[in-house]
């Protein structure tokens, strides 16, 4: 008896064990996954001297699968160069037909603000059609409330953009958190370049607003608190992407991260995003 009650105790201790080394593998390779979660693609604007078809054809010719399209943006020859805001639900879809045509997915939409609430409704119903998940925007201080209402009735998050400081409110990642306390449809689109321009440390700012990351915008910048400088190569300035990088695999993040530029390089910026995309994939596949 004694013997067999010494055996049920060393079994009890082997299954115990083994289980919390398999715990352990588990939550080893979920870590190690992470990164694959995420969702590299590019913001539309980079290649805005383009027309929309034009655009589209030269993110899919980076090897890019995400776009975020802007409802500021000419829709092209087709549809008389009208702004995407100005479409009818018809152009919206005949816009969602050269999208799907060309093989991309359209997550997101930068939209852009307004004071009324119909114009909100109006992009809102723009996003809808594009089967978007959420909407890169800046809205209104007085609208937050009824912005975050019109997100839960649509069903399409919010993620707060980050301009530099002078042209937002939303430079500093406190006042974003600000916007997304109470609001529980908004989220942030941490804008990796334009926070340098106000002094603000990128890798600070993704550690400020851990856990309301929705997605990012991936550009470089040659230096702190200058609003009048254009950005660079990303990995060429002063932004410490390993360490942004790091950062969001240890939140956990699970989002879009958009390529975008706003210099114009002649004759594209196609040569400097595909150049992105391999920096991207090199240092991605470094985090351990």
């Amino acid at each position: 008896m004694r013997n067999l009650l010494y055996s049920i105790l060393i079994l009890s201790a082997f299954i115990a064990c083994n289980n919390t080394e398999t715990k352990q593998a588990t939550s080893d390779t979920s870590s190690e996954d992470v990164p694959k979660n995420w969702k590299l693609g590019v913001a539309l604007w980079t290649f805005h001297t383009f027309s929309f078809p034009e655009t589209l054809i030269k993110a899919d010719s980076a090897g890019l699968k995400y776009i975020e399209p802007n409802t500021f943006a000419k829709a092209g020859p087709e549809l008389k160069d009208s702004m995407i805001l100005q479409l009818s639900p018809s152009g919206i879809e005949k816009l969602k037909a050269l999208i799907e045509k060309q093989g991309l997915t359209t997550e997101s939409l930068y939209i852009v603000g307004d004071s009324t609430i119909d114009s909100w409704k109006k992009q809102f119903d723009i996003a809808k059609t594009l089967g978007v998940k959420f909407v890169t925007t800046e809205p209104p201080l007085k609208m937050w409330d009824s912005i975050d209402s019109l997100a839960g009735a649509y069903g399409i998050k919010v993620a707060i953009h980050e301009h530099w400081k002078g042209m937002s409110h939303y430079w500093n990642p406190d006042t974003v958190l600000m916007a997304i306390k109470g609001h529980p449809n908004f989220g942030a689109c941490a804008d990796l370049g334009h926070w340098p321009k106000s002094g603000v440390d990128p890798v600070e700012a993704v550690k400020k607003l851990s856990g309301h990351i929705i997605s990012l915008h991936l550009k470089d910048i040659a230096a702190f608190n200058d609003p009048t400088l254009k950005d660079v190569p990303v990995g060429k300035g002063v932004v410490n992407f390993p360490a942004v990088f790091a950062e969001l695999k240890k939140q956990n993040f699970n989002g879009n991260i958009y390529i975008e530029m706003d210099i114009e390089e002649q004759p594209s910026n196609l040569p400097s995003v595909i150049q992105t995309v391999k920096y991207y994939n090199d240092e991605v596949s470094k985090l351990r």
